[in-house]
């Protein structure tokens, strides 16, 4: 499978922009009928993204949830929220909301990818990282800078 990965940059730190723009992907994911894996860093990030997808609109439903045991994630949900991705087929997805600074294993599993990087430098440094690895595995690279006001 060849993937895209789509680069979604913000040039101030704004982690809840961040949630934010993940959110309208997802939905705009979901509405589509992909399934989504969404990454946050940690487990209060995954919490926080949980009560932001139930709010962040007042005409939007993305049924989701949280999922922190494998292989039993419920694969009938159409968004699976995680801070620990599992490797190999244990996920199934076809859009992965990368909000985490780790490159997934075995990125190429996955037809598109949304990388999300605010303004902090060592957050900016890592997507770099990331950016070059994915590049490195010929996948197709986008980038797309974020303003306040931005839409994706």
């Amino acid at each position: 499978m060849t993937g895209k990965v789509d680069f979604y940059v913000f040039d101030g730190a704004a982690p809840q922009q961040c949630r934010r723009l993940a959110c309208r992907l997802t939905e705009k994911a979901y509405l589509r009928g992909m399934r989504i894996a969404v990454l946050g860093q940690n487990a209060d990030e995954v919490r926080n993204l949980d009560e932001l997808l139930w709010t962040f609109s007042e005409s939007s439903f993305v049924p989701h949830k949280i999922c922190t045991q494998y292989p039993d994630a419920d694969t009938a949900t159409p968004v699976r929220l995680m801070h620990e991705l599992p490797a190999g087929p244990a996920i199934e997805a076809d859009l992965l909301v990368n909000l985490s600074q780790r490159m997934p294993d075995e990125p190429a599993r996955f037809a598109r990818i949304a990388e999300i990087v605010d303004g902090d430098p060592e957050r900016r440094r890592l997507g770099r990282e990331r950016f070059k690895a994915y590049r490195g595995l010929q996948l197709t690279l986008e980038t797309h800078q974020m303003d306040r006001a931005a839409e994706p």
